[in-house]
């Protein structure tokens, strides 16, 4: 029985969403894999908005459930971090006991993210005077600190990772 891989990432707000989803569910059927993607749930779109939202949070719980994997674009989305929907799932898959991992374009330290800071006694601060921390991740702490591992690359590097695991 193949193993199930849940793709968790802001791809599912691009407009070719559905192309890339099943690009991604064949590239795990590539590795022997089989691919979970939050767009293949069957959702009722003609109820109240806050249904619709339910009935998705609710597919995508149980598809995270049913996986052994999860892998994450953490690429910065919409500002400088995640995707908050996809931390969530990341954050969900590790407390049921997932093998996590995400994938970044670049894994640049998070605070080398800022293009302005200033340093006082050792600390950093953006310019609106919040804490920036500096533990050599590429993303925050809670995040980094979760995954089996932060792969600098594509969702195709990941499964290549995990062949050669």
């Amino acid at each position: 029985m193949k193993k199930k891989i849940y793709i968790a990432g802001p791809d599912v707000f691009e407009k070719d969403s559905i192309a890339l989803g099943q690009r991604l569910v064949q590239l795990c059927e590539e590795y022997g894999y089989e691919g979970l993607y939050p767009l293949d749930n069957v959702v009722d779109f003609a109820q109240s908005k806050h249904k619709i939202a339910k009935d998705i949070y609710e597919a995508n719980r149980k598809m995270i459930e049913e996986c052994d994997i999860l892998i994450a674009n953490i690429n910065t989305f919409r500002g400088k971090e995640a995707d908050s929907g996809t931390i969530w799932e990341c954050g969900y898959g590790y407390g049921l006991g997932k093998k996590v991992y995400g994938y970044m374009q670049s894994k640049r330290h998070y605070i080398e993210q800022f293009s302005e800071l200033k340093e006082e006694n050792g600390m950093f601060w953006d310019t609106e005077d919040r804490f920036v921390e500096d533990f050599e991740h590429p993303i925050n702490l809670m995040i980094a600190c979760s995954t089996q591992e932060i792969v600098e690359g594509s969702f195709e590097d990941v499964l290549k990772l995990l062949k050669e695991a």
